[in-house]
């Protein structure tokens, strides 16, 4: 008489994930094949499992393993997608922005200018660094204009 695997016992499954961290039962495509692996060795020979069954879980499986390849596809989409808005604003870069300077309050004080050095994402926005030592928001911009070229005023 054959016996069980104590490592395939649902308990044992349950600590394995519980230790894991993983939350809830969620099957990949590894654990997918142990069971269609495991099902065929402990296959009853007299009556083995019909073709239908079998076109059916590796139809399943392969379902998996796009859905799977499908949400790191979107995964990566998303995280390149986040990071768009820095590439658009780039060519802010060397440029005067004009600016509403707002108080503690979010209250517009007055305005200001300066030349744009940097462009970078901070908790889900785009924040523009400027020459003057100030980081504005995007929508704080009210005007852009070229930035002017210190070479080229100094040769006149």
């Amino acid at each position: 008489m054959t016996s069980i695997d104590p490592s395939l016992y649902i308990k044992s499954q349950q600590q394995t994930q519980t230790v894991s961290g993983s939350t809830g039962p969620s099957l990949g495509k590894d654990e997918f094949l142990k069971i269609l692996m495991t099902q065929l060795k402990n296959q009853d020979p007299t009556n083995p499992m019909k073709d239908k069954e079998f076109v059916s879980q590796m139809t399943n499986f392969s379902m998996l393993e796009q859905m799977t390849n499908m949400s790191t596809a979107i995964e990566d989409l998303t995280q390149a997608q986040s990071f768009a808005p820095v590439v658009k604003y780039s060519s802010m870069i060397g440029k005067d922005v004009s600016y509403e300077v707002l108080d503690e309050n979010g209250n517009v004080t007055g305005a200001e200018t300066s030349q744009v050095e940097a462009v970078s994402k901070r908790q889900n926005s785009i924040v523009l660094e400027l020459a003057n030592g100030t980081s504005i928001s995007t929508d704080q911009i009210r005007r852009v204009s070229e930035g002017v070229d210190t070479e080229q005023n100094t040769a006149q």
